[in-house]
């Protein structure tokens, strides 16, 4: 019987062992399921979208100044500089106190801006400079023969053998400051976009009108018989400094001149 327990515990002792080293040698399903499973591919990061690409622009215009073009460079995400150029020329006859002149009007600028973008989009303030390249206005003079003239406020009558004649100009200070604000810009922060339709206002600080007549020829009083040289005549040259003020005293308004312009550009 002893026999027998014995036999039996050691029996029920094999069939434990062998249970436990058969689940011990069974592989896991869930890690070998894992194991199995390839790493996930690295996703490669979003591309950033540049909205900062072109650095010139250039374009046409029209404003007070007459047709023209210009081109800008962008300096930094929020400024640019810009140049340009404009010309316009308009003749036009007209009498001034028996004296008629045939005038031509001559604008030839160049301009300078730093375009200044506050939220780098389309709405700028620019300061600048205005140059002068020509005589803006100018004029020829004539008194036919025997004609009836003043200048200063005095009466003289133009020599019939000597007619009056002479020429005048009216200029401006040379290089002029200027400030705008406008809506457009040639060198567009936005991805894509190439054209523009810009727009500007502003003034030119352009100084008073100075104002010159240089006559000759022969100025007589009205019996014909006191006859002067008018290029000469102290006389005489001293009424056409104060003719030359009149002018400049009418034009004084044009000592700062609005700017007004509008265009098509295009960034490269």
């Amino acid at each position: 019987m002893q026999g027998f327990v014995r036999a039996a515990v050691v029996c029920c002792g094999l069939l434990a062992a062998t249970h436990l080293l058969s689940y011990a040698q069974t592989p896991d399903p869930n890690s070998s399921a894992t194991s199995a499973e390839s790493p996930a591919p690295v996703q490669p990061p979003a591309p950033i979208m540049n909205t900062d690409q072109g650095r010139v622009g250039a374009g046409v215009k029209v404003s007070l100044y007459g047709i023209g073009g210009e081109v800008a460079v962008r300096v930094t995400h929020h400024t640019n500089v810009r140049a340009g150029f404009n010309a316009i020329s308009y003749s036009r006859n007209f009498d001034k106190d028996g004296i008629s002149y045939a005038g031509q009007l001559n604008f030839k600028t160049f301009e300078a801006h730093y375009d200044y973008f506050p939220w780098a989009k389309s709405f700028h303030i620019s300061p600048g400079v205005l140059v002068y390249a020509a005589d803006p206005i100018t004029a020829t003079a004539s008194a036919p023969a025997g004609s009836h003239f003043t200048l200063g406020g005095v009466d003289y009558y133009s020599s019939a053998a000597d007619p009056i004649t002479g020429t005048g100009k009216i200029k401006f200070n040379q290089a002029a400051p200027t400030v705008t604000v406008g809506w457009g810009n040639l060198v567009s922060r936005k991805e894509g976009k190439h054209f523009t339709v810009p727009f500007e206002v502003g003034v030119a600080f352009q100084g008073s009108p100075k104002a010159s007549l240089s006559l000759a020829g022969t100025a007589c009083d009205s019996t014909g018989t006191f006859c002067q040289n008018a290029a000469t005549d102290p006389t005489i040259q001293s009424n056409i400094v104060s003719e030359q003020t009149k002018v400049n005293n009418s034009m004084s308004f044009f000592k700062v001149y609005p700017i007004i312009s509008i265009g098509f550009g295009y960034k490269f």
